[in-house]
């Protein structure tokens, strides 16, 4: 069974709210109501609500079952206002530019998030990556023992060979486009973290380079910086109580193929041939491999899903379809189940 229809499985016993702050785009409100007649919780739409109502009648959708909430109507956004002016990012605004800033549907939707109005946040179908990630690393913290947020792509593919019974973590795939050592650490660690979380299996991450066990002297620069950052991510697995195994650096096919793996000399190790997890050396490698596996391999593809954050977030691209949205949006909600209750016993849910 796909990663999407074990996460949806265990969504119908525990559902969560999921606000989309682009509430009239065509293509979230036929994920909301895919996402609300699977009862997996309850779409928030955000937006002018006569639009919202026009555009599902035109596209022949009901509304039961999903909430649309106009920011500017809402009784949260005074609630909102004194918290958003406690920030400090925030706090040298005035009262009247902060109030404006809460009717950006960005704004609102993550301060719902933090809130407890929302277990999670689906945005970017509409506007540009920047403006949909501003907002919500604005206001949204990171975890403790974290300093950088980042991004991962879910492939879930019918290949159950690959990855954990077919689900591949890719990551960084939208943030950060030359990371550190520390940086590679922390996106390891943390999408690690989550893999972990939705699949109940142990995160094998392979921390990717055009070198497998490099002997060159000197070190190419690129390869060094993975390596160092191999034995960064190890300890900050440790220090944030993450059981993982992290190797690298490693070549994808020796990542992902057990004979080549043992060809290249990391067989004995639990991540060649075996990753479910892959770390790319910056955003050009990650961006432009996710996208092409997509197309040119037709691998389903969900994200970018937030890593980092102390709360479920996803910025969507401007190209999603709706089964794209839908996808994602069941990882983020998933994520706010607690993994107790999405590996536990049957008697415990």
């Amino acid at each position: 069974m796909a990663l999407i229809d074990r996460l949806a499985e265990k969504l119908q016993r525990h559902p969560k709210r999921v606000v989309f702050p682009e509430g009239s785009d065509p293509r979230i409100l036929q994920a909301a109501r895919s996402f609300a007649t699977r009862r997996l919780g309850v779409p928030i739409l955000l937006g002018d609500r006569a639009e919202i109502k026009d555009r599902a009648e035109r596209l022949d959708l009901r509304l039961d079952g999903i909430r649309i909430l106009e920011p500017e109507r809402s009784e949260d956004l005074d609630m909102f206002l004194p918290m958003i002016q406690e920030l400090p990012r925030f706090s040298q605004f005035d009262v009247d530019s902060n109030r404006a800033r809460l009717l950006q549907k960005n704004y609102f939707a993550a301060m719902m998030l933090m809130t407890g109005r929302a277990d999670a946040l689906v945005s970017g179908a509409t506007t540009q990556a920047s403006s949909a990630l501003r907002p919500i690393f604005q206001i949204v913290p990171l975890q403790e023992h974290v300093k950088t947020a980042s991004s991962m792509l879910v492939l879930d593919m019918d290949n159950e060979k690959l990855g954990v019974d077919g689900a591949l973590f890719l990551a960084d795939c939208g943030v950060i486009p030359e990371p550190t050592e520390d940086q590679l650490a922390d996106i390891a660690v943390t999408t690690a973290d989550i893999a972990g979380h939705l699949t109940g299996a142990m995160p094998r991450v392979a921390m990717l380079s055009w070198a497998t066990r490099a002997r060159r002297d000197p070190l190419p620069a690129g390869v060094a910086r993975v390596r160092n950052a191999v034995v960064k991510a190890r300890a900050k697995a440790e220090l944030k109580g993450i059981s993982a195994s992290i190797d690298g650096e490693i070549q994808v096919d020796a990542a992902l193929v057990p004979e080549v793996a043992a060809i290249k000399g990391v067989a004995e190790s639990p991540v060649g041939g075996q990753a479910n997890v892959l770390v790319f050396p910056d955003l050009n490698c990650g961006n432009i491999v996710s996208k092409m596996v997509q197309i040119v391999a037709g691998a389903r593809g969900y994200g970018q899903i937030l890593t980092g954050l102390s709360r479920p977030c996803a910025e969507i691209s401007r190209g999603a379809h709706a089964y794209d949205i839908i996808g994602t949006s069941i990882i983020v909600a998933a994520q706010a189940i607690d993994r107790h209750f999405l590996y536990g016993t049957e008697s415990c849910q």
